[in-house]
């Protein structure tokens, strides 16, 4: 599994053909792609690091408070392309990530660890779909993190 977390003031998804739309505040919003070989404890483990990860400032400036004590909002957004692969050629393979057969669950149960880590629900983009996603970047702030690397 591998994320794009950005900090921000304020993330939207919009899905223009089905009026679907999604919005959060000051939180995160979290790029997440999945391989066919992800399992639980990589959701469990990277969605406590998301809602453990010390990006907001404290009182003196210094990026020392996680999402969950701001009370901040976090977005899911599935995006596969995190897994292209650029080393043959031009045109970017997408081998690595995960089918949507199997994709589909690992990105419905990760929403759903973290809205348990945070204990609210989670924005959420719509898997597959042509999303239009907004944001304003906050620093800007943004990491990124593999299951796998845990680094």
């Amino acid at each position: 599994m591998r994320v794009v977390i950005q900090r921000v003031k304020t993330a939207r998804v919009d899905i223009p053909a089905t009026g679907y739309s999604s919005e959060i505040g000051e939180g995160l919003l979290v790029l997440a792609a999945f391989t066919e070989d992800d399992t639980e404890p990589d959701l469990e483990w990277m969605a406590r690091k998301i809602c453990a990860l010390r990006v907001f400032d404290d009182a003196d400036g210094v990026m020392n408070i996680s999402v969950r004590d701001t009370g901040g909002e976090v977005m899911v957004v599935s995006q596969f392309t995190l897994y292209a692969s650029t080393v043959k050629g031009n045109r970017p393979s997408y081998i690595r990530a995960a089918r949507p057969e199997t994709a589909v669950p690992l990105y419905e149960r990760f929403c759903s660890c973290i809205e348990a880590g945070l204990g609210k629900p989670v924005g959420r983009g719509v898997f597959g779909a042509d999303m239009k996603v907004s944001l304003l970047n906050d620093g800007p702030v943004t990491i990124i993190i593999d299951s796998k690397i845990k680094e």
